[in-house]
């Protein structure tokens, strides 16, 4: 049985008016998969103003005049697809036309995991000096209102939402000292918390494998996600523990879920590690029995069995806490590294040793990294750079940090496929990216990211739809248009029926995939010539346009 809430009538009225004009954009004879996980069929479909205003059997509309017409009759029409979880916030402002996303059919993105980019403070904000510089825009905002006035000046070219991240708010508060907040500290968290929600944030996020999240309490997350509740918004988390303790995790997801009375989602659900490998029926079949049990739970993921994060994820959690100058001085110290590399080396069942999780150095491979002098880096694994280098994989670790100031990315491979396989074939799990939009060239043109950021939707629809069918083609899209629209609660995205917004992709079901992989990344979409956002085209026969129709997101608690 489909999730409860994919039942949900999520279409508008349709003025009539609306309804007599000529079609601004008029799509002819497509196979229609609707986004509701229903039967793909034929049809015309009518766009006016932005919006769906006629869907109607083939030749119906033939006597309907149209500014452009597509003749999609080798071509599958469907919703946008949705990113439940982007990265893009920065990314957007810095070239705005989000091209590995609306390449591969992504048309609206939620984002903001754990530290979303409002509200921050003047020392926050400095911390991020780096990436500033590197890419010429600064934040002159400090809350989420300023945010999304900068973020319409930049025009981008996909819908955008975000959620308020816990860790943000907490390092705001708290700072990045492994300690309870005092009981003003968290009326004072909650009351950032209820401004974010009235300003347009979905919900709250927390990313509680990492610092600061990691030092925060379920009764702190607890507190915070009932004034997201009061707004009528979701709970999104990346989970405490994706390892060894993802039994543990997994209940404090569902406390939280119940305690504070909020739809709940598990962002990128993993079953991290060896020990773990073939648990994903287990993890899967709790989310199952929580829904029975009356909570609003599950899951998204991207196809693909490797990770990414940020290199520094690989110390433990003492070794950055107190944020970026203090963990440098630590990998500086010879006393403290070497304190640092026993941890690493250890099986020490306190943390998320994600440097074992993957298997030591051979499994951490370099993606991003910001100084010039360590260019070379990129796609290498630590092991390559030990023995380039002559020193203990740790040591090459440690060093790379030092020299790219903490701002390095990593792959990780850490899952089994046949896990991947099950989260994916799951009616419960949604689509995400869990990566910021990037480009072949201008700004953002750089090496070194993760290949789900540029063909996740892609290899959805060609690797296990068409090559190996371990998924229906209208299963695969409602796990990628309505069903995460119905986990955000975004009530006019996710289906094609007339009074819905006409966010649209038509792809070749026969050539849609991807050429992007861990080591080459950086290739569009295949097959995917036509995307709509907002009933402009922004892909048109193949071409990136100019067109930048995209629009702020907000949240149910919203207050103009």
């Amino acid at each position: 049985m489909r999730p409860s809430s994919l039942l949900l009538v999520l279409a508008l009225a349709v003025p009539a008016t609306a309804a007599e004009r000529p079609c601004d954009l008029l799509i002819t004879g497509g196979k229609v998969v609707d986004g509701t996980g229903a039967p793909w069929f034929r049809a015309d479909l009518c766009v006016t103003d932005g919006w769906i205003t006629s869907l109607q059997a083939p030749g119906r509309l033939a006597s309907r005049a149209a500014e452009r017409t597509i003749d999609a009759t080798q071509l599958v029409v469907a919703p946008g697809f949705i990113d439940l979880l982007g990265q893009s916030e920065y990314a957007v402002l810095v070239d705005p036309r989000a091209a590995s996303k609306i390449t591969q059919g992504i048309t609206t993105e939620i984002t903001g995991e754990g530290q979303s980019i409002a509200p921050a403070d003047e020392r926050q904000i400095a911390e991020g000096d780096d990436i500033w510089k590197r890419y010429g825009v600064r934040p002159d905002w400090t809350d989420l209102e300023g945010y999304f006035r900068a973020l319409q000046r930049a025009r981008p070219a996909i819908n955008l939402g975000t959620m308020v991240g816990a860790g943000g708010i907490r390092d705001l508060v708290v700072g990045k000292e492994n300690r309870p907040a005092t009981a003003p500290e968290l009326v004072e968290m909650e009351t950032l918390v209820d401004t974010a929600m009235r300003q347009g944030a979905f919900g709250l996020s927390t990313s509680l494998q990492y610092v600061p999240g990691r030092y925060a309490s379920t009764a702190e997350i607890v507190a915070l996600a009932k004034v997201a509740a009061k707004y009528g918004g979701v709970y999104f988390t990346h989970q405490r523990s994706e390892q060894r303790e993802i039994d543990a995790s997994m209940d404090e997801v569902m406390t939280i879920a119940r305690e504070a009375g909020i739809p709940t989602n598990i962002w990128h659900l993993k079953t991290a590690c060896r020990e773990n490998w073939g648990r994903m029926p287990e993890m899967l079949q709790r989310i199952a029995a929580a829904r029975a049990a009356g909570l609003d739970v599950a899951a998204n993921q991207y196809p693909w069995p490797a990770a990414a994060n940020s290199l520094v994820a690989n110390l433990p959690p003492w070794a950055q806490e107190g944020g970026t100058e203090p963990t440098l001085a630590r990998l500086r110290d010879p006393a403290t590294r070497a304190k640092i590399k026993a941890a690493m080396r250890s099986s020490d069942p306190s943390w998320e040793n994600q440097f074992r999780c993957a298997g030591g150095a051979a499994g951490v491979q370099v993606a991003g990294v910001f100084a010039p002098e360590v260019a070379a880096a990129s796609g290498k694994t630590i092991a390559d750079l030990a023995q380039e280098r002559g020193v203990d994989p740790e040591d090459a670790l440690f060093d790379l940090l030092i020299a790219d100031h903490l701002n390095t990315s990593n792959i990780l491979f850490i899952m089994d496929d046949g896990d991947v396989d099950a989260a994916l074939a799951s009616p419960l799990v949604a689509f995400c990216t869990d990566s910021p939009a990037s480009a072949t060239d201008g700004k953002l043109a750089e090496p070194g990211s993760h290949p789900r950021g540029w063909g996740s939707a892609a290899r959805i629809l060609g690797h296990y739809v068409r090559e190996r069918r371990l998924l229906t083609l209208e299963e695969a899209v409602r796990k990628m248009t309505s069903f995460p629209a119905a986990r955000a609660g975004l009530k006019s995205r996710g289906i094609l029926r007339p009074g819905m917004r006409a966010d649209l992709v038509l792809f070749d079901p026969e050539t849609v995939g991807t050429r992007a992989t861990y080591t080459d990344p950086n290739h569009y979409a295949d097959g995917i010539p036509y995307v709509a956002v907002n009933g402009q085209l922004v892909v048109d026969n193949g071409k990136i346009t100019s067109a930048r129709p995209g629009v702020v997101l907000r949240g149910p608690g919203y207050r103009q």
